[in-house]
């Protein structure tokens, strides 16, 4: 089984991200939805793992990709922050995007609401933010991403 730690719009505010990376170490990946707001090196650095990192709309200087596709424990992801597909409005439009891609998991942010769906075949996750929540009770959250040997996807939201 694989452990991968799903974080978003941490936007410059650092410390829940070290405090859940000692709450779950080890993982075996991190994915970080963008919003950093210049922490991504940082994050990088303290990272004893592959980082999976996409630029958000607060990401004004980075270097980072806005999308990433790439294949991790026999499925294929689509990482993005998510406005440039509208997610505030719908997940349609993010959906339709990862699958012409031939993504089963699309991962982003930007909403700073936790969505954990499965909708026809296709696994579509934000973990929420981790320093300004924005969901009923406003809590920071992250999700956990485990993959199985066979390749099952089990995922859990939690909350600091």
């Amino acid at each position: 089984m694989h452990k991968y730690l799903v974080v978003s719009d941490t936007h410059g505010r650092d410390q829940n991200f070290y405090d859940v990376l000692d709450i779950e170490e080890p993982v075996d990946g991190i994915i970080h939805c963008g919003d950093f707001e210049g922490s991504e090196g940082k994050f990088a650095l303290a990272a004893n793992c592959p980082v999976y990192f996409v630029s958000g709309n607060n990401d004004f200087f980075s270097s980072l990709n806005r999308e990433l596709d790439f294949e991790l424990d026999g499925h294929t992801f689509f990482v993005t922050h998510g406005h440039h597909f509208l997610v505030s409005m719908d997940l349609e439009n993010i959906r339709s995007e990862g699958i012409s891609r031939g993504a089963d998991i699309i991962i982003f942010g930007h909403t700073h609401r936790p969505t954990a769906k499965f909708v026809d075949g296709v696994y579509l996750f934000n973990p929420g933010s981790l320093s300004y929540p924005r969901q009923e009770g406003r809590r920071p959250s992250y999700l956990l991403l485990f993959i199985q040997d066979d390749g099952t996807v089990e995922y859990e939201i939690k909350f600091l």
